[in-house]
């Protein structure tokens, strides 16, 4: 299989089709080999349209999503982002593409170890992976010019808010467990926001602190 091939297929067809502009995140979806994200038995999938399973009851995006989420942070190359939910690490090497700095945060730690892993094949030296309770964002490295969750949440967490810089972005699945509307949250102003509906979107809850509990998973 020509990975090659498969990659710009999934763009001009999953991505560009559906409306997906900014040149960058484009030639990011272009450049980040999605197949080494997921295990070598899916690698014929990696390119399709839907999500994939990564273990721990976890899936890698489908590309449209990630392209869309990443597309509505407005990157322009110079953003400090916090992701929640490193997940395959796929999302992370994508930004990793559009911003300065990337930390991520993932609460399960084989899929921590194994995006590092990853990650470092592809040389992404400008993301840092943190084990943690991703509810509570990275108050350390705050403030964020964007902030990405990959997991639906039931409402969104202070945390993120407050860790947010002003004019700085926050995305982010808010809903039930099993589908929620994807958000966008501009800071625009000290104790101001700003909320947009991007669209309908189903993902994985997210669980911790300040979403759902294990128990309800």
């Amino acid at each position: 299989m020509d990975f090659s091939i498969a990659r710009r297929l999934m763009v001009e067809q999953q991505i560009v089709r559906r409306g997906v502009k900014d040149p960058r995140v484009i030639q990011a979806m272009l450049r980040v080999p999605r197949h080494l994200f997921v295990e070598e038995a899916l690698w014929s999938q990696a390119y399709s349209d839907f999500p994939l399973p990564i273990g721990e009851r976890q899936t890698i995006s489908q590309p449209f999503m990630v392209a869309y989420m990443t597309e509505a942070l407005q990157l322009t190359g110079t953003e400090k982002v916090l992701e929640i939910g490193t997940g395959s690490g796929y999302q992370a090497a994508v930004l990793a593409q559009l911003a300065s700095r990337v930390y991520s945060v993932e609460r399960l730690a084989e899929l921590a170890r194994r995006a590092r892993r990853t990650l470092d094949q592809l040389a992404c030296r400008n993301v840092n992976i943190k084990l943690s309770d991703g509810t509570i964002g990275w108050e350390d490295e705050a403030p964020f010019d964007g902030i990405m969750v990959t997991a639906g949440a039931p409402d969104i967490p202070s945390e993120y808010l407050d860790q947010l810089a002003i004019g700085g972005r926050l995305v982010i699945p808010v809903g039930n467990r099993t589908s929620q509307v994807l958000k966008r949250v501009i800071r625009v102003g000290l104790d101001r926001f700003s909320e947009e509906n991007l669209l309908d979107c189903r993902f994985v809850p997210l669980v911790g602190q300040r979403g759902w509990k294990e128990e309800e998973v």
